[in-house]
């Protein structure tokens, strides 16, 4: 929506009478002093609750992001041909359209671990994931899912902002942008363990209010903040809101002598949201209330699962107070050599968190209207890589593989113990149910009673989207 579009329906006007009473009735004066009361009502309420374009399955979302790129073909993908051809050349015979020139001469890798039916569903999950197996009947698969890149930075940022070379809002800012948040007092996007690139998480040209708040880690003592500078111990409460009042009350001066200007609005609604946290924020973080059974079904406390343990049970706990999009980054998933090594390790140090979060929020009532999404930026091949050039087939590894991979979701409106799409025999190309990234944008937003196409902002001259001009919604997966 341009400026003035979204300046007319705050006052109550049509953009036509707008403009009317704008060129021949308003004195400048009074306009200016109109423009400004607005502005500054607008930076106040940029995060207010925003009703769905159409019923919605979700109210929120939870992004469990894996980064480095987890191995389909250990996880959620068997395939027969890797096992009978483990450590022998993949040769140049039925090789599927596309690939590689030279893939020929790298020896075929089998999987890691044995896989089996889990629940009633019985959808084929690796014994490397036994507390994930026992949720299986709350997933639904997508075996056909699609990236554009195989660079990580690239790829992680096409997942999560829709493009790899532009800087874009996120995915969790456009859900904000959408909907706003449930709690005044909390920001509505948190990501948690967040990486390094601001990109992933960033606003870019929406409000800044919209970009995500980042938890570096959860601490294990209460007292220590989990944002960073949120809290000033050598100011008392009072002589901060005296210091905010202040410095607010000249923002809104300028601002309403440049009439609009989205950072200062941002940075004029980050203080109030910084202030009010102070008091929200400590509480959330603290997860010495919770009971001994929920620290032992998500981990906590336990040297494997502690750190992501924490991450993922904070995320249950934002979603009760009302944070519209909550990310959990959970790395050490890019195994380029010693994947049989590397890759039980990764998994013990998920696979209960990850479970844990399922199985809570299903016993608190919370899994119907909250959608989790399970996913990294891309898979991994069928093939082996030898980092070494003359390491034994065991200590090989896979390389990367944005042609086809594997994520899953949960909850939020979603076919229960589903399997959605298919590779080759070779688990390389897409044969049927093929998802691109635009594609899970797409069907995240509906699920959210956001219409992908409509979901736009006004931007150097054109309306931008999360799904840019692609996307379709996977009705297929929709219960």
């Amino acid at each position: 929506m341009n400026p003035l579009s979204r300046i007319a329906r705050q006052t109550g006007l049509s953009r036509r009478r707008f403009l009317e009473c704008s060129a021949c009735g308003f004195g400048s004066v009074a306009l200016q002093a109109m423009l400004a009361d607005v502005a500054a009502a607008a930076a106040e309420n940029s995060l207010a609750a925003h009703p769905p374009q159409f019923r919605a399955r979700a109210k929120r979302v939870i992004f469990l992001f894996m980064a480095g790129g987890p191995s389909q073909h250990d996880l959620f993908v068997p395939k027969p041909r890797l096992v009978q051809g483990h450590g022998k050349r993949v040769g140049v015979t039925n090789l599927p359209r596309g690939i590689p020139v030279g893939t020929g001469n790298f020896l075929t890798l089998g999987p890691c671990a044995e896989f089996a039916p889990c629940g009633k569903s019985g959808l084929m999950i690796s014994k490397l994931m036994p507390q994930l197996a026992l949720v299986a009947d709350e997933l639904c698969f997508l075996h056909g899912m699609q990236v554009d890149n195989p660079a990580h930075d690239l790829a992680t940022l096409q997942f999560n902002t829709g493009v790899i070379n532009e800087v874009r809002p996120s995915m969790g800012a456009w859900v904000s942008y959408g909907l706003g948040t449930e709690n005044a007092d909390l920001p509505s996007y948190i990501s948690v363990q967040a990486g390094s690139d601001v990109r992933a998480y960033g606003s870019a040209f929406l409000p800044a209010a919209h970009q995500g708040t980042v938890i570096r880690r959860v601490p294990s003592n209460p007292k220590e903040s989990a944002i960073e500078y949120l809290n000033d111990p050598q100011t008392t409460h009072d002589q901060q809101r005296r210091e905010i009042d202040y410095v607010q009350a000249m923002n809104r001066r300028l601002l309403g002598r440049v009439v609009e200007d989205r950072a200062m609005e941002g940075v004029m609604n980050s203080f109030e949201l910084a202030f009010r946290m102070q008091t929200e924020t400590p509480k959330l973080v603290d997860l010495s209330g919770e009971s001994a059974e929920t620290f032992k079904l998500y981990g906590v406390g336990e040297s494997a699962t502690d750190r992501n343990g924490r991450a993922c049970l904070l995320a249950r706990r934002l979603c009760e107070a009302g944070v519209r999009f909550v990310q959990v980054t959970i790395d050490g998933w890019d195994h380029h050599g010693n994947i049989r090594s590397a890759l039980p390790k990764t998994c013990s140090e998920a696979d209960r968190p990850v479970a844990g979060l399922i199985a809570d929020l299903k016993l608190r009532g919370l899994l119907d209207d909250t959608l989790v999404v399970w996913s990294g930026e891309f898979g991994r091949t069928p093939w082996s890589q030898d980092l070494s050039g003359t390491a034994p087939i065991e200590a090989h590894g896979r390389d990367h593989q944005p042609e086809s991979f594997t994520a899953f979701l949960a909850g939020g409106g979603v076919k229960r113990g589903f399997s959605y799409g298919q590779t080759d025999e070779f688990g390389y190309q897409v044969v049927g149910g093929r998802v691109h990234i635009h594609d899970l944008h797409a069907t995240i937003l509906h699920l959210l009673g956001l219409n992908h196409e409509r979901l736009t902002y006004r931007h150097a001259g054109r309306d931008y989207r999360l799904t840019d001009v692609y996307g379709n919604v996977v009705h297929e997966i929709i219960a």
